[in-house]
């Protein structure tokens, strides 16, 4: 019973932060110096995904 406490919790935790970014600047900074051009193909590679993760529900809503 215990067990399924800790579980639940870190799963919320875990969400928060998916939410608010924070996680996501967490694992930033683990992988330490990226150059600038590294960055932005990370993040036209993320706009990508994101876009077509958001055509995907505007079609299974209509």
């Amino acid at each position: 019973m215990k067990k399924d406490g800790i579980d639940s919790a870190l799963r919320i935790i875990k969400q928060r932060g998916i939410k608010n970014g924070s996680l996501k600047k967490v694992r930033d900074l683990q992988d330490g110096y990226l150059k600038p051009g590294v960055k932005r193909r990370i993040r036209e590679k993320e706009a990508r995904k994101n876009s077509r993760k958001k055509e995907r529900r505007e079609r299974s809503y209509n």
